[in-house]
Parts: C-alpha cells; structure tokens; sequence
C-alpha cells in the first residue's frame, strides 16, 4: 500500500505553478514522463514513464520505480541489473505533466540494458537524404546476455 498519495491537479494555474501541493497531471493513460539525469555531470541518462505508484514508490524509497508500456507493470530500475538509481532530486516542471529525476547509479554505473552508462548513445545524422544512426559511446560497463541471462527486466 502507497502511504504517498496525489491530489486531483488544481484548475487554478497559479496554484498549479506555486509552491504547495504536489499534484500531478497523469495523462489520459495515467502516466507522466520522466526524465533521468546523472547526479554528477548533468548527463541525460533515460526517459521513462511513472504512473502514480511508481511514483509514489520512488518517493517513498528514494529508488527511481518506472512503468513499463511494453510490460504493463512496476518496475523498479536496476532490480535485475543491480543499477539501482538512488534519486538524490525528483522536480516537476510548471504544469506538473513531467519529473526529473536527479540520481546515482549503483552496481555497474549503467542506466541502459546495452550496458552503456545512458540510453542515449547513439547520434542522429543525415546521410544523402537519410536520417542514419551513428553510435557514440560503445562502451559496455556489463554484459546484457549475462546479466539478463534468466529473463529479467532492465
């Protein structure tokens, strides 16, 4: 059971944007977005998405919890990797539809299930009139096949 619960969002804007409450807007299916940056230089490590329990659940542990789309689930970051992501800061912008989550992460130092340290290693450029993928940070901090070897979750 969540001891942290969410208010409906105020229709008044300036208390939506004021200090007090905080108050959510879920989309349509119940989530938020969240983007996840590394305490220590600002990198954009991953953007997920937190329905109210994963959002409650990382507010009370201090442990960055998700919902998975593609799984239908909680799920808690670096539960079978042992990346934990331990948030150090949780901020919502003025409309309070998205999170960011300042965090360290524990065990390998990776936030993607490649391996890498962020889910945004590769680079986006036009080829011709193509748009083609350029990989940026090939650096595995572990191994996918192994870690993930018995089925778990990123």
């Amino acid at each position: 059971m969540m001891s942290v619960s969410f208010e409906k969002p105020s229709a008044d804007k300036a208390v939506l944007e004021g200090a007090g409450a905080f108050t959510p807007r879920f989309d349509a299916n119940g989530l938020v977005t969240a983007v996840v940056t590394d305490i220590r230089d600002g990198e954009l490590l991953m953007v997920a998405h937190m329905d109210a329990e994963a959002l409650a659940l990382t507010i009370e542990t201090g442990i960055a919890h998700f919902y998975s789309r593609s799984r239908g689930k909680i799920w808690k970051k670096g539960e079978s990797s042992g990346n934990f992501q331990t948030v150090h800061e949780l901020r919502t912008d003025c409309d309070q539809d998205a999170v960011w989550l300042k965090v360290s992460v524990a065990g390998h130092d990776a936030t993607c299930h490649t391996g890498r340290h962020s889910c945004f290693y590769r680079l986006v450029t036009k080829r011709d009139s193509n748009a083609v993928l350029e990989i940026t940070d090939n650096e595995r901090h572990f191994d996918p096949d192994t870690v993930y070897s018995d089925g778990g979750t990123k």
